[in-house]
């Protein structure tokens, strides 16, 4: 295992510092993490999840179960997914990792979906930070590491942490078919595996709006933990009134989110809790008209997404001169920045 999650990582549940003994890294209190193919899984097993895929990441770690690399059982595919993804895999014919060419199907919204099995790059978004001098930048809820890979490329060192075993692994794959070094774990957003004070940035999308408003507050309970003073997150998030998603909340006839579910957010919530357990926060738009469309894909989709994606990116870069249109996007950005030390959670140091 590489050295940096020995000198890096504590165990997400008392931050204690970690050996590696086996396969397996231990903490002083006796709690133990699998290492797959040199990659830490550092979700707690006692915990209630929120994503059945994490219990499936955990059980697979520890049986050291390998169905070629692809641990699809993690990745919350349908069989016939699955199944496509080792077919891909067998006939050797893909550009993208077979993996990454069936999640695609599920990244950012389902903008992708006509893609599913046909994808020949990886699209990398633009990252709205400014150039990373050699800061490091914790990706939460990575996936398969695009906004990784779009970090790397601004000059960030990323991390990413995501509770998909299948998906670490297709990242550490696409990271080193890209041609960049990124670090990746399995975890959780509510049990980040670093010391207090110790992340220059955190970045998450698409993440935390499937949470419960508790299991969000907790992650960003984390994310003001782990960051250094000065530091910054970004996070995108889904809002009560954009057109999209008052559309969808009327489709599920306005009933409470479950499971899996996306949360909708009103503004001054967003800047309430962020600010509470961070610092001084702004929102931005991200987007119009969906969750996650990005004008850098526009060249990936047929006519009827670029339509939308270009009257999305026009009425984004309007906000900045009409800042009112804020309150009618789909998905913001809430920024952050660190200057406080008053999360919740007390600091349990070794």
């Amino acid at each position: 295992m590489d050295p940096w999650y020995l000198d890096n990582l504590v165990c997400p549940r008392d931050h204690c510092e970690l050996r590696l003994q086996g396969n397996t890294l231990l903490c002083p209190h006796g709690h133990g993490y699998p290492v797959v193919d040199g990659t830490p899984v550092m979700l707690l097993s006692d915990v209630r999840q929120t994503m059945d895929l994490a219990n499936t990441s955990i059980n697979q770690a520890r049986a050291q179960h390998d169905d070629r690399g692809f641990y699809v059982e993690s990745l919350g595919l349908s069989d016939e997914e699955k199944r496509g993804i080792l077919q891909l895999a067998a006939n050797n014919t893909s550009k993208v990792d077979p993996v990454v060419a069936y999640l695609i199907g599920a990244t950012n919204g389902i903008a992708y979906k006509h893609l599913i099995g046909k994808l020949d790059e990886y699209p990398i978004p633009e990252m709205r930070l400014p150039f990373g001098r050699g800061q490091s930048l914790l990706d939460i809820g990575c996936n398969w590491g695009r906004w990784c890979i779009a970090a790397a490329r601004k000059g960030y060192r990323p991390i990413g942490l995501d509770p998909s075993l299948g998906a670490i692994m297709a990242a550490k794959r696409v990271a080193a078919q890209e041609g960049v070094n990124i670090k990746y774990m399995v975890g959780d957003a509510r049990f980040l595996p670093f010391r207090a004070a110790t992340i220059n940035n955190v970045f998450s999308y698409s993440v935390l709006q499937h949470l419960s408003r508790e299991d969000a507050g907790d992650a960003v309970v984390e994310i003001g933990r782990v960051l250094k003073q000065g530091g910054s997150s970004l996070v995108q998030m889904p809002t009560v009134f954009g057109l999209r998603c008052l559309y969808h909340q009327v489709r599920r006839k306005f009933r409470e989110a479950t499971r899996f579910d996306v949360r909708y957010w009103t503004i001054p919530a967003l800047r309430r809790l962020f600010l509470s357990q961070i610092g001084p926060t702004e929102i931005s738009v991200d987007c119009f008209f969906g969750i996650g469309l990005q004008y850098s894909d526009l060249h990936l989709m047929p006519l009827t997404h670029k339509t939308v994606i270009i009257a999305s990116e026009l009425l984004r870069r309007a906000s900045h001169v009409l800042p009112p249109l804020t309150l009618l996007a789909d998905s913001v950005y809430v920024s952050s920045l660190k200057q406080t030390t008053g999360y919740s959670r007390s600091e349990v140091g070794c």
